[in-house]
């Protein structure tokens, strides 16, 4: 069962630190992309959403803290992970970062071991879905590892594209998602799925949960959530 790859941005103009990180985080096992500026990145966060980025303090075009301001204020995006890497170790451009919505920072130059180090503290604190523990609701276990669900402690037979969506409302319970939200977080925008599909998934799923199908909620014209209540 292919697990679909996190995707890392890299927004750096430093051809040397591209080239570092790139390799660093690929061996991690993690997929990476590498733009120049500002304005190429945010090109690329509209075409697909990655999982986390790295933003470099001084870019060509702009600063990483405009385009960091520019990525927190949209609804979209606002919850995306970043980590800022800056040549600075002044205290007040950590608290400036941090305080425009930074979720963390490396001072350059920083070692590969640091970097995997942070990137997969904030992956897991950030993205529930992308964790390796167990996970579970009500009657039902999820293991990420053996890419395998229980059912009052019995196997079950699941779809891929089922797992996948149990287990993002898993790493999400009590929380409304639209159509489109799933389509994009599940299986990222590069698939070519239709919403109506979603639907069939959902439907799907809760045949495959049988008795706990109910744990899977529809929201009136809005989408579906998981809840135990």
């Amino acid at each position: 069962m292919a697990v679909e790859k996190t995707t890392i941005l890299i927004v750096e103009d430093e051809p040397s630190i591209v080239e570092l990180v790139t390799y660093t985080l690929k061996e991690a096992g993690w997929n990476t992309f590498a733009v120049n500026t500002a304005a190429e990145a945010w090109e690329f966060i509209q075409r697909r959403t990655p999982h986390l980025i790295l933003l470099d303090w001084m870019l060509p075009d702009q600063t990483g803290i405009r385009l960091l301001s520019r990525i927190r204020t949209d609804r979209q995006l606002n919850e995306l992970p970043i980590i800022m890497l800056t040549a600075k170790s002044m205290e007040e451009d950590k608290i400036a970062g941090l305080d425009n919505g930074a979720d963390d920072y490396i001072t350059k130059p920083f070692s590969p071991r640091e970097l995997t180090a942070r990137v997969k503290a904030l992956l897991r604190r950030k993205s529930p879905e992308h964790a390796q523990s167990m996970m579970t609701a009500g009657p039902v276990t999820l293991d990420p590892i053996s890419c395998s669900v229980m059912l009052n402690e019995q196997k079950i037979d699941i779809g891929h594209a089922e797992f996948k969506l149990l287990k993002f409302f898993l790493a999400h319970p009590e929380r409304v998602f639209s159509r489109s939200q799933l389509l994009d977080k599940v299986w990222g925008d590069h698939v070519v799925i239709e919403e109506r599909t979603v639907d069939v998934h959902v439907l799907r799923l809760r045949k495959a949960l049988k008795e706990a199908e109910s744990l899977i909620k529809t929201v009136r014209s809005v989408g579906y959530m998981l809840s135990e209540k």
